[in-house]
């Protein structure tokens, strides 16, 4: 694909979670389809008729087995945050240059045992509680630019 081409595709809207632990530190999955680890957390594509918040609270649950009545929302990101994939995942699903995502801050109001990565879609093969650092260490390098400004807007860095 030549650059100008690729400067012409669309992003993909997504929602990305933020899932809080009540101590601060936020969850973090390790990504089941990678043979090195890469951590992340939940995040995911927005159905048609879905808002961002909508749409986190379904990615939430598919991914983690985490509800709605287990979670508190706290907020969201005040605007859309695009991110170009780099070149050897390109072009993303032949129709993305990469995402823009809207971030959902929420609150764990229940015990890490709701917490079941066999839920439903098996994005994450372990996981575990990480303050904002930790996350941004381990994060695959092109989204640590998001990873950091979406962290610093919820004040967990």
């Amino acid at each position: 694909m030549t650059s100008d081409a690729f400067a012409h595709l669309p992003y993909r809207p997504c929602v990305g979670v933020v899932l809080m632990h009540p101590d601060g530190r936020v969850f973090a999955g390790r990504r089941a389809d990678m043979a090195t680890p890469a951590w992340q957390m939940p995040q995911g594509g927005i159905d048609k008729g879905e808002t961002p918040v909508e749409a986190a609270l379904r990615e939430l649950r598919e991914e983690t087995g985490v509800g709605a009545a287990h979670v508190t929302v706290l907020g969201e990101t005040a605007d859309w945050l695009p991110y170009d994939l780099p070149p050897e995942v390109l072009p993303y699903r032949g129709k993305y240059r990469g995402q823009t995502q809207k971030w959902v801050l929420m609150r764990l109001d229940a015990g890490d045992g709701v917490i079941d990565l066999a839920h439903e879609d098996v994005e994450f093969s372990d996981w575990r509680w990480m303050s904002g650092a930790e996350l941004l260490a381990l994060i695959v390098p092109f989204k640590r630019p998001i990873y950091k400004a979406v962290l610093s807007e919820f004040g967990l860095l």
